[in-house]
C-alpha cells in the first residue's frame, strides 16, 4: 500500500517524521486509528492547527488519476476542531426536519361513560352505559383501561423545532469541514481511504460534466476511492424493527461526499452510485458534512469548488473564520519535547501512604491527644502538681464559735 501524502505528514516533516499508514487489515487500520484519535496517545500529528502548513498545495487529480496540477490549501481547514460544538449544532438542525404528531384529541372518549358511584362493590372509574354486549359495563376514559385515553397525549403544540444561531452553525460548517482534512478522523469514521495518495482529494472539473453513472465509477476507481462504495455497497442490510414496515426497509453506511460548483450532469452521474451523496459548495450542509455529528466525512472536492471554499466563507457578513487557541493541540508531544523536559524538575521520590490508619480516641490515648493538641501535656501536668501540694498540706484549725468560748470562759471561773 502506498505512503500517503497528507497534510498531517506536511507538518510532521518540520517536526519529526510520520509513520507510513499501514496495517494489516482495514478493520485493525480503522479500530487502531479511531483509537488512537479518542485517547489522545498519538505517534503522529493529526488533530493539529493546520496554519502551520496553510501555504502547503494540494494535487488536483484528473479523469485518469493522475495529478494535473495543484491548488493552495483555503484557510477554512485551519478551523479549530470542535466535536462539541459540531454535535450540538448537528442535534439541534436534524430536528428541523421532524413532522408533528399527535393522538387525536377525541382519542378515548368516543363513548357515553358515568360513574357507578359507591355502594356497587365497584370501582368508580365511569363505566359504559347500555346493555346486549360485553362493552356494557366496561371500564372507560382512564389511562389504565382498555380502550381509555393515554396518560399526558401528544399535542401539535410541542417544541418540534429548535433555532440555532446562524453563526454557530457557520462556526460547526468549518470545522466539520476541518475535520475533512484529517486522515486519521477519515479512517476512524469508516472510510476506506487507506490507498488514496493525497487527503483532501480533489478532482478536475471535468468530472462536472459526468453524465453517465459508469463515468463516475470509473473515476472513483482511478483515485482509489471505490473501495468506500464496496464498503457500503456490502453494508446494505434489512432494517431490524418495524421500520422496516414504514418505508425505511433498508439501512447502509454512508460513502463520500462530492461538492461541486456547477452541476453540469455530476449529480445524475453520481446520485445512483451506493453510499455518494453529493452537495453544492454554495450550500454545505452539516447533516452531510459529519453525518450523526460525528466528525471525519470522506469528501471529493472538484477544482472550482475547492477553490471556492474561501470565496463563500469570506462572503458570509458578520462571521470571521476561527482560529485555533493554540498552535499545536497534540499535548502529549509539546510535553514530552526536548525542550519541555529540559527545564522541567526531575521527578521526586514517590510517597508511600499507609494503606490503613486506625482511628484512635484522643480522650483515652495521651499520644494522640498531645498531637492534636500540645499544651494538653502542660495542662496535665500542672493539674498533677496541683493535686500533689493538695494532698501534702497541714489541714487549718477550725475557728472555734463565738458560743463555744463563752462557756469554756464561764466554767473556768
Amino acid at each position: 500500500m502506498e505512503a500517503a501524502r497528507t497534510i498531517d505528514d506536511e507538518h510532521a516533516s518540520n517536526a519529526a517524521a510520520a509513520p507510513v499508514l499501514a496495517q494489516p487489515s482495514r478493520r485493525s487500520l480503522a479500530s487502531q486509528a479511531r483509537r488512537q484519535v479518542f485517547t489522545c496517545k498519538l505517534d503522529y500529528p493529526t488533530l493539529l492547527d493546520l496554519s502551520s502548513v496553510l501555504g502547503c498545495s494540494v494535487n488536483v487529480r484528473g479523469l485518469d488519476g493522475a495529478a494535473s496540477g495543484s491548488l493552495p490549501l483555503p484557510a477554512v481547514f485551519t478551523a479549530p476542531i470542535r466535536p462539541d460544538v459540531v454535535q450540538l449544532v448537528h442535534t439541534n438542525v436534524a430536528k428541523n426536519k421532524r413532522q408533528p404528531y399527535a393522538v387525536s384529541s377525541k382519542a378515548g372518549h368516543q363513548t357515553s361513560a358515568e360513574s357507578w358511584g359507591t355502594g356497587r362493590a365497584v370501582a368508580r372509574i365511569p363505566r359504559v352505559g347500555g346493555g346486549g354486549t360485553s362493552r356494557s359495563g366496561q371500564a372507560a376514559f382512564g389511562n389504565m383501561v382498555r380502550g381509555g385515553h393515554m396518560f399526558a397525549p401528544t399535542k401539535l403544540w410541542r417544541r418540534w423545532f429548535i433555532k440555532t444561531n446562524q453563526n454557530q452553525k457557520r462556526y460547526a460548517t468549518a470545522s466539520a469541514l476541518a475535520a475533512t482534512a484529517v486522515p486519521s478522523l477519515v479512517l476512524a469514521r469508516g472510510h476506506r481511504v487507506e490507498e488514496l495518495e493525497e487527503i483532501p482529494l480533489v478532482v478536475a472539473d471535468a468530472a462536472e460534466s459526468l453524465t453517465k453513472t459508469k463515468e463516475a465509477i470509473a473515476l472513483l476507481k482511478s483515485v482509489n476511492a471505490y473501495n468506500d462504495v464496496v464498503k457500503v455497497s456490502n453494508s446494505r442490510k434489512i432494517r431490524a424493527g418495524i421500520g422496516k414496515l414504514r418505508n425505511r426497509r433498508h439501512t447502509q453506511r454512508r460513502g463520500p461526499l462530492v461538492i461541486y460548483n456547477k452541476d453540469a450532469g455530476i449529480v445524475k452521474a453520481f446520485r445512483n452510485v451506493p453510499g455518494v451523496e453529493l452537495c453544492s459548495v454554495e450550500r454545505l450542509n452539516l447533516l452531510q458534512l459529519a453525518p450523526g455529528g460525528h466528525l471525519g466525512r470522506f469528501v471529493i472536492f472538484t477544482q472550482s469548488a475547492f477553490g471556492r471554499l474561501d470565496e463563500v466563507f469570506a462572503a458570509k457578513s458578520g462571521f470571521t473564520l476561527p482560529k485555533a487557541k493554540i498552535a499545536n493541540t497534540d499535548v502529549t508531544r509539546i510535553i514530552n519535547s526536548d525542550e519541555i523536559q529540559s527545564v522541567v524538575c526531575a521527578k521526586g521520590p514517590s510517597k508511600t501512604t499507609r494503606p490503613f490508619t486506625q482511628r484512635k480516641n484522643p480522650l483515652k490515648n495521651r499520644g494522640v491527644l498531645f498531637r492534636l493538641n500540645p499544651y494538653a501535656q502542660a495542662a496535665i501536668r500542672s493539674e498533677i502538681r496541683n493535686q500533689a501540694q493538695k494532698k501534702s498540706g497541714l489541714k487549718k484549725e477550725a475557728k472555734q464559735p463565738v458560743a463555744k468560748e463563752f462557756l469554756e470562759l464561764l466554767h473556768a471561773n
